[in-house]
Order: structure tokens, then sequence, then C-alpha cells
């Protein structure tokens, strides 16, 4: 069989259920296999995924930063939905500077994009796996 190409859809918060967790479980199983984990896009409660602030206790699993590893050994592309993220609270750089805000928070190896780049992920990847 030969590989395919994945982009996952992440819905679930970074804690609080096991859906994020599963995604990277997934996403990691997917790459030891052979096949091309494209992008991740975190939609609602997901974009908390992307947050800098997210401060686990010493003996939980930093699933924000294994999606940072992950991303840069394989070339993921981490996308937040940007809307999304502004009401949530997840603010990158240049969201910070257009709304005249003095503090960004979006982790590094994470980027704010539309739906319209959910959308094109859908039309190009031979599988497109939601959590």
């Amino acid at each position: 069989m030969s590989p395919l190409t994945y982009t996952l859809v992440v819905t679930g918060s970074v804690y609080g259920n096991q859906s994020a967790r599963t995604a990277y479980q997934f996403a990691s199983s997917l790459i030891n296999q052979g096949h091309r984990l494209v992008s991740v896009f975190f939609y609602q409660d997901g974009v908390t995924n992307g947050t800098s602030l997210s401060v686990p206790a010493n003996d939980e699993f930093d699933l924000a930063n294994a999606w940072q590893v992950l991303a840069q050994k394989h070339n993921v592309r981490l996308e937040t939905c940007v809307a999304a993220a502004l009401r949530r609270g997840v603010v990158s750089q240049d969201e910070a500077s257009q709304h005249n805000l003095k503090q960004h928070n979006l982790a590094n190896g994470f980027h704010q994009a539309g739906l319209g780049s959910l959308a094109e992920a859908m039309l190009t990847q031979n599988r497109v796996v939601q959590f």
C-alpha cells in the first residue's frame, strides 16, 4: 500500500478531555506507519493546543510541546483557526499588533489560519480525520 497524506482536525482542548491526546497518538502512529501528516488544523476549543501559556503538572504529558516537537521533526503545519483562537484568547504576534494588544501567546511552530486552509486540505489530502 502506498503512503497516504493526512490532515487532522482537532476540536478538543489541550487538557480536559482525551480528544487532542488521541489525535496526537493517531498522528504519531500514522507517521510511524510511513504515511505523511501534512497539517493539523485546530478548531473550536482545539485552538487551546496552540497556547504558549499552558503549564501541565510535572507528572503530566506536555501535549502542547509534543505537537511542537512532532511538527518540527516531521515538517507538519500546525494551524489554529484564527477566529476561534481570538475568541479563546490565543493570539499570534500579528493579531496582537492588528488588535492593539500588548501581548501574544501563540506557541512557536503554530500558525493562525482561516477555514480556507482547512478547505484546501480537504481537497488536497488523501484523508482528513477529525478528533
